[in-house]
């Protein structure tokens, strides 16, 4: 499963702002219930019980919030770079600025974690998280995104 496969360009969203983690994941919840045609809060409560858990937050401004969802199509995924980093309790406690959110059917488990590794290689891949931050436009965001790791390390 690529990321280009669960990431459309209407999911991605730049400069995005948010004062707090719950209206960050009210914005995600909404932008996804516009692509998957799932109630908008049934996806914030299910994000909002995934962070109950233990927060999402990676570290070095980055947050994977994410969760199962009934009736769910397919893997879907929706990117936010925010205009100013909030707290997010990361483990690392800087603010999180940077945010890919999933969300998989239930009973999707391999494909679900397999989203999840694949996402969390991408942001670890050298200048990736710079190239991100670097601009606001959302079609070059989402290309970022988008191109396997292995031709980041070409580039």
């Amino acid at each position: 499963m690529e990321l280009a496969d669960i990431l459309s360009q209407d999911s991605v969203i730049a400069c995005a702002k948010v004062a707090s983690k719950r209206q960050l994941l009210q914005l995600l919840a909404d932008r996804a219930s516009d692509r998957v045609g799932i109630d908008s809060q049934l996806i914030f409560e299910t994000l909002q019980g995934r962070e109950q858990l233990g927060s999402t937050g990676l570290g070095n401004g980055i947050a994977i919030p994410h969760g199962k969802i009934k009736g769910l199509p397919a893997v879907t995924a929706v990117f936010a770079k925010l205009a100013q980093p909030i707290d997010f309790d990361a483990v690392d406690d800087q603010p999180v600025d940077l945010v890919v959110m999933l969300l998989a059917p239930e009973g999707s488990g391999a494909d679900h974690l397999k989203a999840l590794s694949r996402v969390a290689r991408l942001l670890r891949a050298d200048g990736v998280v710079d190239k991100l931050r670097n601009t606001k436009d959302e079609a070059k965001i989402r290309d970022i995104l988008t191109t396997p790791v292995e031709a980041t390390h070409a580039a």
